[in-house]
């Protein structure tokens, strides 16, 4: 058991968020990551335990062109900035991650410099992949290089060079030791060599208790990335997709079915799928963008916060506020906003609220976490499913004197409501965290209506009064 496991996170793209200019000309300093300062504490309000941030570092663009690992991008401000930023957050009991992107450097990262002047000389030309002096680039650089996704902006690390390795490993450890990092999601991990994730989760294991891995990866059999050996974790894009066009063709069977392959991958094994689920990111477009009804924002919502995985909302989403790409472009998906605009979207929004009592549920709730997974109805659009512990699981809580705890998850994508009868599990009352309705057994079955294009979530009463603690 570990922090992350039991992590709800909030996806910031700080350069987007605090407003900062496209393109850093390196002259002046800016304090604007002190405009997250409030963020911390609506985070906190929505019930999430950790937020991934980044990238945070010295750049030219749009931060993944590092420049300087060991410096905070002078756009938003200087080390003290994220230091106090990290302090803050540990303060509320939110544990912090940083982008890591070591799959490649800028152009403007002091050994692409040496290399740009010494060429052959160069003591870094080995730290590169396939530099070539006989090529060029369109930088007319009078070689070429090895890059990523076809941008020569972004020049390829050689992983494998010794050097390299211990280059990363001292920017690691001074993240850690300087403001006080709890992990680290790896940019682009499906295309980094496993043997340097592998030195990577050894240097994790060392750097601080429980600290935590977690790789960028878009297709692919997870369980490669995700084991003793490498990650802790990666981005589950299957599930991602399976999630709105699930609900976009009224087809719970794609949701249902991606969560199936996820458990052969992992061999059922609840404890090593721990799989970083999100609706969307800085990366692609916003989740009230890809759903062809609003209305199911609330639906979707509750099944990223109930399958099996870690939950994470991408700033923003929770007000369902929109963003494409747009020729090209990815700048309307990393807006600033006003917070102040939102101020009463925890109490008055139906989907804000619903995150932020999902958020205090996992707090409470250690069952999303470890319980085990049961399909219980499906249909095209209408899917329940049980997620239970039970006695001997290290995880149960101890307040459960009949040894054991049992979920139902109801979710119905028709405009229509939908009854579920469903079993119960040997549970004598289940309380929906949304309505408060409380629903009796009868011989061993519970019957529940879901309303048109919604969700609730069934918990013993013992939970829903221990999340109202919670505020």
């Amino acid at each position: 058991m570990a922090w992350y496991d039991e992590a709800a996170f909030y996806h910031i793209y700080p350069l987007g968020l605090c407003g900062a200019p496209q393109q850093n000309d390196y002259n002046l300093t800016e304090h604007r990551l002190e405009k997250l300062d409030p963020w911390i504490d609506h985070i906190h309000d929505l019930g999430c335990n950790g937020i991934y941030i980044g990238p945070l570092f010295e750049s030219v663009g749009h931060g993944y062109e590092t420049t300087d690992y060991k410096k905070l991008d002078s756009r938003l401000g200087d080390n003290e900035d994220l230091k106090n930023f990290v302090k803050k957050c540990h303060a509320k009991g939110i544990k912090v991650i940083f982008d890591g992107v070591f799959n490649h450097t800028g152009r403007d990262f002091f050994a692409f410099k040496d290399l740009q002047q010494n060429r052959e000389n160069s003591r870094y030309k080995d730290w590169y992949c396939n530099v070539y002096f006989g090529g060029n680039t369109e930088y007319n650089d009078g070689f070429s290089y090895e890059n990523w996704g076809g941008y020569n902006l972004l020049v390829k690390l050689n992983q494998r060079n010794p050097e390299v390795q211990n280059y990363i490993s001292d920017v690691i450890k001074f993240w850690v030791e300087e403001f006080d990092v709890d992990g680290i999601r790896l940019d682009a991990a499906d295309v980094l060599d496993f043997e340097f994730m592998k030195m990577l989760r050894r240097l994790a294991n060392e750097v601080k208790p429980d600290f935590w891995l977690m790789g960028e990866v878009i297709h692919g059999d997870y369980s490669r990335w995700v084991n003793g050996d490498t990650l802790n974790s990666v981005t589950n894009y299957v599930m991602h997709k399976a999630l709105y066009s699930g609900h976009n063709d009224h087809n719970f069977f794609e949701i249902a079915h991606t969560q199936k392959w996820l458990n052969d991958a992992f061999g059922n094994n609840i404890e090593k799928f721990h799989l970083y689920n999100f609706v969307d990111n800085h990366d692609v477009e916003r989740i009230a963008t890809k759903l062809q009804k609003k209305e199911h924002m609330l639906p979707v919502h509750v099944l990223l916060y109930t399958l099996p995985g870690i939950p994470s909302i991408y700033y923003g989403s929770e007000f369902s506020i929109e963003g494409r790409k747009e020729q090209g472009s990815d700048a309307s998906l990393r807006p600033e906003i006003n917070l102040e605009e939102y101020k009463d979207y925890i109490k008055n929004d139906r989907v804000t609220s619903a995150i932020s009592k999902m958020g205090k549920m996992r707090q409470v709730v250690k069952t999303f976490a470890y319980g085990t997974y049961k399909e219980e109805m499906l249909t095209n659009r209408q899917y329940a499913f049980s997620r239970r512990l039970v006695a001997g699981n290290n995880f149960l809580d101890r307040s459960l004197d009949d040894g054991y705890d049992n979920i139902l998850v109801t979710v119905n994508n028709d405009d229509n409501p939908a009854t579920f009868n469903l079993d119960a599990a040997g549970i004598i009352k289940y309380v929906g965290l949304f309505s408060g309705k409380e629903v009796e057994i009868f011989d061993g079955r519970v019957e529940v209506e879901v309303p048109a294009n919604s969700g609730e979530i069934w918990l013993r009463p013992q939970w829903i009064e221990k999340i109202k603690e919670l505020g």
